[in-house]
């Protein structure tokens, strides 16, 4: 990140995005549905580490954020944004939106992206 103000607009952004709270994107990641998607190596997918990682940066301070979770914060506000502009014909129940919601954003909400 270049200065302060581009980390401003980031943070102000990434928590527009992130519409999900920190302990309800822990309670999805805990189902069925968040673990059935994404890819994986026969492991965790990426977006189940996502969801995991974006816990973290919600309940950390703003200031006591690391570079390396200003990186993540910029990649999550770009696969949000990717994503929500390839909305599919039925996206409720989709992998489509439970791939969004491992990556903290619920698209079915008022200021989803669906």
């Amino acid at each position: 990140m270049a200065d302060d103000q581009d980390r401003d607009e980031l943070f102000t952004t990434f928590n527009d995005k992130v519409n999900m709270a920190p302990k309800a994107l822990e309670d999805w990641l805990d189902t069925d549905e968040s673990k059935s998607v994404g890819d994986s190596d026969g492991g965790e997918s990426t977006g189940h580490k996502s969801g995991r990682k974006i816990v973290d940066i919600k309940r950390t301070n703003k200031a006591d954020l690391t570079d390396d979770q200003w990186d993540w914060m910029a990649k999550v506000v770009g696969y949000i944004n990717r994503h929500c502009a390839q909305v599919p014909d039925e996206p409720e129940g989709s992998d489509w939106a439970y791939s969004l919601k491992n990556w903290g954003h619920d698209p079915m909400k008022e200021d989803g992206c669906a």
